[in-house]
């Protein structure tokens, strides 16, 4: 039974959400001490089938660069999750291969129904 969160240390809405929750049987990686491996990301990808589905498009680099501007393929998605941490929306739950990704409410809701809390 596989429990993993993918979260950043530094982000509030991901302490707050995680605050809510009993974590102690999860793998906790902080993505910005522990950047996204290949094989993490294809495993995320594997319940999404989608990049882009695990890209935050709220993360500052993305106007910063101009992503914003350009018609990004999903090897695009792919090669900037891997180059650059905040680009993964987050919190990132993998439960046993059901995956939850970002903070929009219902996500939220629908994890802590998972989890039981």
């Amino acid at each position: 039974m596989r429990k993993v969160v993918y979260y950043l240390s530094t982000c509030d809405t991901c302490k707050k959400i995680m605050s809510q929750l009993d974590l102690t049987d999860f793998e906790k990686i902080d993505i910005k001490n522990n950047p996204l491996s290949e094989p993490q990301l294809l495993e995320l990808y594997a319940n999404t089938e989608s990049y882009e589905a695990l890209f935050n498009k709220r993360a500052i680099k993305y106007r910063q660069q101009g992503l914003n501007e350009k018609d990004l393929s999903e090897n695009d998605f792919k090669k900037l999750l891997l180059e650059e941490y905040t680009f993964l929306k987050r919190p990132v739950f993998l439960i046993n291969g059901e995956l939850f990704v970002g903070n929009a409410k219902k996500t939220v809701e629908n994890l802590k129904e998972k989890i039981g809390k």
